[in-house]
């Protein structure tokens, strides 16, 4: 079987890729053809995405895409919860805004005085977050109505990307179960949530499953970039879903962490968890591929040493993250231990004075050089893992013999080890690509060229080389996890 192609792009939360992934019946290949930064835009008080130069950068990637010969479809994955409003005539009323951006300040309050946290916990599964794509609105609702009074169609943003290929206006399962306004158990949009909020229920549109062709490459596009027709797929839109697809595992029951700006934190089942205790813990439901669900925890994740190394840049201190992980990894180790969670984590800024003062109001040694912060955030983030983990059993009842990492934490090997002693757990790391992998995997599963899920991952695991840590010094990282849960 001769090869085909098709292009994955992948829009995180800091830059984004133009993929080329390939089939051949048995085995997968991925090659980068563009990379860009996703910088945010402050204009006044409010923080954008750009999303224009983000949708001119997936257009230099399909013009490269030009010199590797036919390409059969493209397919887009975003980081959750953000959208776009359109008009009647197809037109953005405003940039999207992004999700660290101050305007839901209180709306997740005045949403609750509304609705009640429980029923709203217990229609949509998802985990209560200020960023989520409810309470955004009603800040929209608050601050602009008149955006909501002329919008003809709310589209998260792969969905939105997917319009400007296509002109196709849909909601995919996986990024519509992000919102906070989607009934989980039927799939469907919580319509009378949006009515008793008094949000128009007319700018929805219809939900469908992930790995479905939606539409064609529009004619202007082809003209202007002067390549062939393609298929538009709408893969798993949540980059967090076309990750978890792309987990290859042999276990049945398994745990998972796609590790990048965020760390999700969860298990894969085939219907989702909402209960009291799920509830207690603020645990969500995402769906997946072929009716999985992702039952997980959001925790910040390489934010944290991401915002920090931007911050080591702005005074004038170049460092590489590899150069970062060698500082952490010759410092004494469990001297400190942070909330990752903690609110003045949350927004952008100095994450290393953040810890400093976190650290002495906590009456513990305070991080002064870059490779005690970094030290500091890995071993706090290994033990967020931790306390994941034990809630997630409890939930769910079962034991797990494995945690797959996947994403850009799996190139750290000073995390994957602290997350292993953390948890008492092997650690596979492991794809480090896998939202690109579950992207173009997707894409072939739409196009017919897989069967479904469990082919796509058994062909993954014939094309990955991945890397087991073994649990080390589990005593000692028991005492920690007990100080870390006191600084909670």
């Amino acid at each position: 079987m001769s090869e085909k192609q098709v292009l994955a792009v992948d829009y995180g939360a800091s830059g984004g890729r133009v993929m080329l992934g390939g089939f051949d019946g048995a085995s997968f290949t991925i090659s980068e053809l563009h990379r860009f930064p996703n910088d945010p835009v402050k204009l006044g008080d409010t923080m954008y995405w750009d999303v224009l130069r983000l949708f001119f950068e997936m257009k230099q990637g399909i013009v490269k895409s030009k010199a590797y010969g036919a390409i059969s479809g493209i397919g887009v994955d975003t980081w959750g919860v953000d959208f776009g409003l359109l008009d009647r005539e197809g037109r953005l009323l405003d940039n999207p805004v992004h999700y660290r951006d101050g305007r839901t300040a209180g709306m997740m309050e005045k949403t609750l005085k509304m609705v009640g946290r429980n029923p709203l916990y217990e229609l949509t599964g998802n985990q209560l977050m200020e960023i989520n794509t409810l309470f955004q609105l009603m800040a929209v609702k608050e601050r602009r109505p008149e955006l909501l009074e002329r919008a003809d169609a709310l589209l998260l943003m792969p969905d939105l990307f997917q319009y400007f290929l296509s002109g196709e206006k849909i909601s995919e399962k996986s990024i519509a179960s992000t919102t906070q306004m989607m009934d989980m158990r039927q799939g469907k949009w919580a319509f009378g949530l949006l009515e008793t909020l008094g949000l128009q229920a007319g700018m929805m549109r219809d939900i469908l499953p992930g790995a479905v062709r939606t539409g064609s490459l529009r004619p202007e596009i082809r003209k202007e970039l002067g390549v062939p027709a393609m298929e538009v797929i709408a893969v798993a839109g949540h980059d967090t879903q076309s990750a978890m697809a792309a987990i290859p595992a042999c276990e049945e029951d398994f745990l998972f962490i796609s590790c990048g700006t965020w760390g999700l934190f969860g298990t894969e089942l085939t219907e989702p968890v909402i209960s009291e205790m799920s509830k207690k813990f603020n645990i969500t439901n995402e769906a997946g591929l072929e009716g999985k669900y992702a039952f997980l925890k959001n925790i910040i994740g390489l934010w944290l040493i991401q915002e920090s190394r931007r911050q080591w840049i702005r005074e004038g201190k170049e460092c590489g993250f590899g150069e970062l992980e060698t500082k952490a990894a010759c410092t004494e180790p469990l001297k400190s231990l942070i909330n990752p969670d903690a609110p003045e984590f949350v927004p952008a800024g100095d994450i290393p004075e953040r810890i400093r003062q976190f650290c002495q109001k906590t009456g513990q040694p305070v991080p002064q050089s870059e490779g005690e912060t970094v030290c500091c955030i890995d071993q706090s983030l290994a033990l967020a893992y931790r306390k994941a983990m034990d809630e997630i059993r409890a939930c769910t009842g079962k034991q797990y013999p494995v945690i797959h990492l996947i994403g850009g934490g799996a190139q750290s090997g000073l995390l994957c080890q602290m997350t292993a002693n953390a948890c008492g757990l092997p650690v596979v790391a492991g794809p480090v690509e896998a939202t690109v992998y579950g992207n173009t995997m997707a894409q072939f599963m739409a196009l017919g060229e897989l069967n479904g899920l469990t082919q796509a991952r058994r062909a993954l695991a014939n094309t990955l080389h991945t890397v087991v840590y073994e649990p080390r010094d589990r005593e000692i990282w028991e005492e920690a996890y007990e100080r870390y849960r006191e600084i909670l």
